[in-house]
């Protein structure tokens, strides 16, 4: 049985969740995400709680039931606070600037790479080897921060590259003579 199913899901004030069929539709006051629940998942709403239960005894069932509840839980705090990642840029001449829904970088290739940003994502430039992306969706803001990693990620020789602020890049001795 799943552990993480029985603890409920506290709903802070200022946040309405919505229970239909097959959806719930969670608005809060930096807006709205909707998630598609699994049939063998029942979800409850009574004093500001979220419960969940497995409709079905049989492993795939308890699974959905704690995958449902975090992603839930993951929901009611991004329309909340929100979530962020931060990007370090390490390379000589490796800068990034955000202009409107497109961050351009110089990243060490011959040309600019230009990332078009997706619906509900924020990109901030505090300086020019920093990128700060928010957003209300976890996986969406962790898919972005991911995909601006790939451009180039850091190498072990010389840890140049685009990594997580709090990354740590195992460096590699230099083949010897």
């Amino acid at each position: 049985m799943s552990r993480v199913s029985n603890n409920p899901v506290k709903v802070p004030s200022g946040v309405e969740v919505k229970i239909a069929q097959d959806k719930v539709t969670v608005k809060g006051a930096r807006g709205q995400l909707e998630l598609v629940i699994n049939k063998v998942v029942s979800i409850a709403q009574e004093d500001g709680e979220l419960t969940f239960k497995a409709l079905k005894k049989d492993k795939f069932s308890d699974a959905m039931s704690g995958t449902t509840r975090s992603l839930l839980n993951n929901m009611v705090i991004g329309v909340v606070d929100g979530f962020e990642k931060k990007l370090t840029l390490v390379g000589v001449g490796y800068r990034a600037s955000a202009k409107g829904k497109v961050l351009n970088l110089q990243l060490g290739f011959s040309h600019p790479v230009n990332y078009n940003l997706p619906d509900g994502i924020e990109i901030q430039t505090p300086s020019q080897t920093e990128i700060i992306v928010t957003g209300i969706d976890k996986q969406l803001v962790g898919q972005v921060a991911a995909d601006i990693r790939s451009f180039r990620p850091p190498e072990p020789y010389k840890g140049k590259g685009v990594r997580y602020t709090d990354e740590r890049v195992r460096r590699k001795e230099a083949k010897k003579k």
